[in-house]
C-alpha cells in the first residue's frame, strides 16, 4: 500500500495553535459508518450519540515537561533533548538535537548543573539512552526545568500547561497528550454518566511510536516504536461486561484504539488486565475485534493515525470527512476539533 494515497493539504489556518477556551465548545464531525452520513455538531453533544450502556475507554497518561534545553559539557554547545520513556532507573529513551554532535560518553547538562545526563548508548530508532544524574527527586527537577513538549506545529507559547492535559491524566509518563480526550470536561464526564455511559481507563504512555513520521514509502514498510501500556483488572471486567450485555466500546483517541487491540490480539479476542509494550500498527486491511466507535481529532498527513482512522472508518469515507472538514473550516491537529465515527 503506498504511503501517497494517505496524503492531503491542511491549509496553514486551520492549523490550532491555541485550545479553544471552553474545551467542550469544540466542532465534533461525526461520522455514521453504516451510511456515510457526516454531521456538524458540537463537542458537548457528543451523548446524543452515545447509548446508555456504552463504554467510553480513555487514556488516562499524563504528560511530562519532557523537553530539556541544555549543553555539552565538553563544548558548551546547545542541545535538546526529549524524553520519551524511562527503561530503569534513571535510565531513558531520548531523542536529542542535533542528533549528529552527540556521541556515547558526552556529558550534558541542564539548568546550571542542576540535571546532568550521560549518554550510554543510541536507540534501534536514533535516538540516545542518557542516564541522569541529580538531587532529590527527578519529578521536581524535571517540573523545574523540563517543558510541555508541543508539537512543532505547535508556535504559539501554551500560558496554561494545563490545557495540555486531559481532565482525567493520572499516570505520568507521555511526551505528547491523548488528545482526543482533551475536548471533555469533568461536566460533561458526569452528564455522560448520568446517561447511563460507562467510563473506563486504561494508559498507553504515548511516545515515539505515536508521532514518529511515516518515511517509508510502503506502509508496510514502516515499524512502529513500541510504547507502555497498561490495562488493570476493573477496566477489564468493566469492557467484558460492556461486551456481554450488548453495549459498544468507543475508544476515545488512537491509543486507547492501539491499547485495546493489542490485548486483543494477545488473548484471543479477549480484553484481560495486562501491562506490556505495543508496536501495534493500525492500517486499512486490519481486524478490529474490540472497539465500536473511535473519538478521534484530525491528523497530519501520512502519519499512523490517520492510516488508523482510515482502518475504522475505510479510506473513501475518511477522505471525505477529511475533505468536509477543511472545507468547512474545522481545527486541526492537537489542540483542533474532533471527529466521532460509529455506526
Amino acid at each position: 500500500m503506498d504511503v501517497s494515497i494517505f496524503d492531503f493539504t491542511v491549509p496553514e489556518h486551520l492549523i490550532a495553535q491555541t485550545p479553544l477556551a471552553d474545551r467542550a465548545q469544540s466542532r465534533l464531525l461525526v461520522v455514521h459508518k453504516a451510511t456515510g452520513r457526516l454531521e456538524h455538531r458540537r463537542f458537548y453533544d457528543i451523548g446524543e450519540f452515545l447509548r446508555p450502556g456504552d463504554c467510553l475507554v480513555m487514556n488516562n497518561s499524563k504528560v511530562i515537561p519532557a523537553r530539556l534545553w541544555g549543553m555539552k559539557e565538553s563544548t558548551g554547545a546547545k542541545v535538546e533533548v526529549l524524553l520519551l520513556h524511562r527503561r530503569d532507573g534513571d535510565l531513558w529513551e531520548t531523542l536529542v538535537r542535533p542528533g549528529k554532535k552527540v556521541r556515547e560518553g558526552d556529558v550534558l547538562v541542564f539548568g546550571d548543573g542542576l540535571l546532568k545526563g550521560v549518554v550510554e548508548g543510541r536507540t534501534e530508532a536514533g535516538g540516545r539512552v542518557v542516564r541522569f544524574e541529580y538531587d532529590g527527586t527527578f519529578e521536581a527537577v524535571l517540573d523545574r526545568l523540563g517543558e510541555m513538549p508541543l508539537p512543532p506545529y505547535i508556535r504559539t507559547p501554551l500560558t496554561d500547561a494545563g490545557r495540555y492535559q486531559t481532565v482525567y491524566a493520572k499516570e505520568p509518563g507521555s511526551a505528547a497528550a491523548p488528545t482526543a480526550g482533551l475536548h471533555f470536561t469533568e461536566a460533561l464526564l458526569a452528564q455522560l454518566e448520568e446517561r447511563g455511559v460507562q467510563l473506563a481507563f486504561v494508559t498507553l504512555h504515548v511516545g515515539l511510536g505515536t508521532f514518529r513520521p511515516v518515511t517509508a514509502e510502503r506502509v508496510e514498510d514502516h515499524q512502529m516504536h513500541a510504547e507502555y501500556y497498561e490495562v488493570d483488572e476493573e477496566t477489564a471486567q468493566r469492557i467484558r461486561r460492556t461486551k456481554e450485555a450488548g453495549g459498544r466500546i468507543i475508544a476515545v483517541g488512537t491509543t486507547s484504539c492501539r491499547t485495546l487491540e493489542a490485548i486483543a490480539q494477545k488473548f484471543n479476542g479477549q480484553i484481560e488486565a495486562d501491562r506490556g509494550w505495543t508496536d501495534l500498527f493500525i492500517y486499512p486491511g486490519f481486524r478490529f475485534q474490540v472497539i465500536d466507535g473511535l473519538v478521534t481529532n484530525f491528523h497530519l498527513p501520512r502519519s499512523t493515525l490517520v492510516m488508523l482512522v482510515s482502518a475504522f472508518a475505510g479510506l473513501d469515507l475518511t477522505r471525505r470527512a477529511y475533505e468536509a472538514a477543511i472545507r468547512e473550516n474545522y481545527r486541526f491537529y492537537s489542540f483542533g476539533d474532533a471527529m466521532l465515527i460509529v455506526d
